[in-house]
């Protein structure tokens, strides 16, 4: 298994981004995982540019399939003296695999202090937790999982999650990693297999810094509308200490 500390190591760095290759052990079916690709965009984003303010906000497009040797190219759109706007592309043989814009921002000074989101109602795993783990071979051998069935709605998946290998790792490129990591909610409805493909995904960063204790986040996605092979669903990332670090949205293609 080649791991994401590992991916990052082995790129063959350029002033533009870098290369490296996509093994199989982080596919689900024939493209890579969400998650990963994300990250490596941002891990390009953040090399291109020194000394950016905190990740705020991530604009992500599933264009297609990514395997393989691939190319990750970062683009500054613009830097004021407040935000900065940067693209990042990732292109295989096959073409153009995913497009992302990333929106660093510092914090500013405001005269609005209004926060209405609730601390989550579920606790960490414990150490002696029960954990799950994919298989070697799909992208969730990458991760442990603690699974809350019992709490989570009729369409809604709720299960904590972490990378097992994160060592050295940029907490905002681990963040993105973990954050797509629950099947599409739209799965719930199903009563037998039905392929799916998320196309975009908008994650919006709550808070000052992604950090969480132990690599644990715990993940939320509900779908309130699946017709017309295409579901809506709205997501959300708390870290372990129950503080709603990331809320977004993705939309699904159901095929079937």
């Amino acid at each position: 298994m080649t791991s994401l500390p590992a991916l990052l190591a082995q790129a063959q760095r350029s002033v533009t981004g870098f290369a490296t290759e996509i093994p199989s052990n982080w596919l689900q079916g024939r493209t890579a995982y969400g998650g990963l690709s994300t990250a490596l965009a941002l891990a390009a984003a953040k090399q291109i540019e020194p000394d950016l303010p905190p990740l705020r906000s991530a604009q992500v497009a599933f264009v297609g399939p990514l395997a393989g040797p691939v190319t990750v190219t970062a683009t500054k759109l613009r830097r004021g003296r407040n935000a900065a706007f940067i693209q990042a592309d990732i292109a295989s043989e096959a073409g153009l695999g995913l497009r992302t814009t990333f929106v660093f921002m510092a914090a500013l000074q405001s005269a609005i202090d209004h926060d209405a989101t609730a601390p989550a109602a579920h606790a960490a795993p414990p150490a002696d937790a029960q954990l799950y783990t994919g298989p070697a071979e799909f992208f969730t051998g990458n991760f442990n999982f603690y699974d809350l069935k019992d709490a989570a709605g009729p369409t809604e998946w709720l299960r904590w999650g972490r990378l097992i290998d994160r060592e050295g790792l940029d907490p905002e490129v681990e963040m993105m990693a973990m954050g797509d990591a629950l099947p599409p909610a739209a799965f719930k409805l199903f009563e037998r297999m039905t392929p799916l493909s998320s196309l975009t995904w908008i994650v919006n960063i709550l808070q000052p810094r992604a950090a969480t204790h132990d690599g644990w986040w715990l993940l939320e996605a509900e779908t309130d509308r699946a017709r017309d092979g295409y579901s809506s669903q709205s997501m959300r990332m708390s870290n372990a200490e129950g503080a709603l670090v990331a809320e977004g949205m993705q939309g699904v293609a159901i095929f079937g």
